[in-house]
């Protein structure tokens, strides 16, 4: 597919900076996709003629599929070409979303949403192990957070896509998605395709005489990343901390229950809710800080990374639990104003209404504490890790997340919806959310539990490096 002679420019310091990117959009876009299904829900199930719940677990099953896809996909890719995987990768999952656009029922959406979830699989471990290999283990906190944002960036476009193109019509943010990523399949064409472990120092003297780090993955290594302790404590965190995870995509919906009980429309709700998902979730820039931070308590202790995460894993609960149950009174939207009028208003109601700006301020906060985990999660997950084993770990990583969040998602909606015949929409769908954040306590205990192991695992790593760098000299 790509030709074997390369212009001059090829693998050089802009070719590497254009890839990384492509490679962020990438990450950008497999989110949005996911992201829009919550944001249209209600939009969705009205036109479908079926529930709330039940496309809830379309959602469920996208998630579940990607991760299981996930495994093989990265394994693939620490064996052979990662961009030719990541390509095709792309293409199939923005067919399905087009193939979604056709479908007139619940089965047919989530045929279709199938195959979309194939294809983000590749996305997920492929895409993870490219990256790693453009980064140094010293600045790999601050480089993870980038990627980890731009996932979180995604989510946040495909809320907002969702919203407001598909409030009289969801089909349509589904097809502008696609396109979008048929786009980024096509420039990713032209990315720079890095030597697998080029960014590790142990190796570095290989590569300065041109020799090639020719290690890949054999299908018997498997059981021992699963046995290494650091790998076993964080994919086991992974479960728990999804759950809780999984239960937040219901935040959109919740929003937009409380916008109706204000008495605007579905389209209006559909709308506004999904713009106050949008702001909701820009607490998670701060993802950058954190990295940062484990970057720079790294040097000091191998157990920072580990201890940083549960730090905010753990003290996110409280405010988790307070921002699902503010009120949304006093809400001034123009019922018959243009989609610019809404989305100003609607952000404008951060200085004018007091219930709205303290939802704002508390979803900040929490998400602060929570973008600790992200990128001390993907530096250490890297650091512990030989260059090819880490697509396949990460797969398994995301495969156990994907389960999590999975459970999650479904049966927060099941919580909800149980819960409505005593409460209230939307108290049903709070008392919900809140139950689920108790999921986020044993993550912390877990993370606890790698940082007692990760020093020797890491150290196994570099040393395996050497030795291997040594021995081709």
């Amino acid at each position: 597919m790509f030709a074997s002679r390369r212009p001059a420019f090829w693998g050089g310091v802009g070719h590497v900076r254009y890839t990384v990117f492509v490679f962020v959009l990438l990450a950008s876009l497999d989110n949005a996709a996911v992201a829009l299904y919550p944001a249209l829900l209600r939009v969705m199930a009205r036109d479908l003629g079926t529930d709330e719940g039940s496309l809830g677990w379309v959602v469920a099953s996208i998630i579940l599929i990607s991760a299981l896809t996930a495994v093989a996909w990265g394994y693939f890719g620490d064996k052979g070409n990662r961009k030719n995987l990541l390509f095709w990768g792309t293409i199939i999952w923005a067919a399905g979303l087009v193939l979604t656009t056709t479908a007139d029922s619940l089965l047919e959406v989530l045929g279709w949403s199938a195959i979309t979830g194939v294809g983000l699989g590749s996305i997920a471990s492929v895409g993870f192990s490219v990256i790693s290999d453009f980064i140094s283990p010293a600045r790999r906190g601050i480089a993870m957070s980038f990627w980890g944002l731009s996932q979180g960036a995604g989510g946040i476009v495909g809320l907002a896509t969702g919203g407001l193109l598909g409030a009289e019509d969801w089909r349509k943010p589904f097809l502008v998605v696609a396109g979008a990523g048929v786009i980024v399949a096509i420039a990713f064409l032209t990315t720079f395709n890095p030597p697998r472990g080029r960014a590790e120092p142990a190796l570095s003297s290989l590569f300065d005489v041109g020799t090639q780090y020719d290690h890949t993955i054999a299908l018997a290594d498997v059981k021992g990343l699963i046995r290494k302790p650091t790998n076993f404590w964080l994919i086991l965190q992974g479960f728990s901390a999804q759950i809780a995870y999984g239960s937040l995509i219901w935040v959109p919906l919740l929003y937009q229950a409380k916008v109706e009980a204000q008495g605007y429309s579905i389209a209006i709700a559909t709308s506004v809710g999904a713009l106050f998902g949008v702001m909701f979730q820009l607490g998670g820039i701060t993802s950058v800080a954190s990295g940062w931070l484990g970057d720079r308590l790294q040097k000091r202790s191998p157990r920072a990374r580990a201890l940083i995460s549960a730090t905010g894993i753990l003290a996110a609960v409280p405010f988790f639990v307070v921002f699902f149950f503010i009120p949304l009174d006093g809400l001034d939207i123009p019922t018959g104003g243009s989609t610019a009028e809404v989305v100003l208003a609607t952000f404008g109601s951060v200085f004018t209404n007091p219930f709205v700006a303290s939802s704002f301020v508390v979803a900040l906060l929490a998400l602060t504490f929570t973008s600790a985990d992200s990128p001390n999660w993907f530096a250490l997950l890297t650091d512990v890790n030989l260059p090819e084993h880490r697509g396949t770990m990460f797969g398994l990583g995301n495969l156990v997340n994907g389960l999590g969040r999975s459970i999650g998602q479904g049966l927060t909606g099941v919580a909800a919806g149980k819960l409505a015949s005593s409460f209230s929409v939307p108290t049903n769908y709070s008392l919900g959310l809140a139950l689920f954040q108790i999921f986020f306590l044993p993550t912390g205990f877990l993370y606890w539990k790698a940082s007692k192991t990760c020093a020797d695992d890491i150290a196994e790593v570099n040393a395996t490096l050497v030795a291997r760098s040594a021995a081709r000299e």
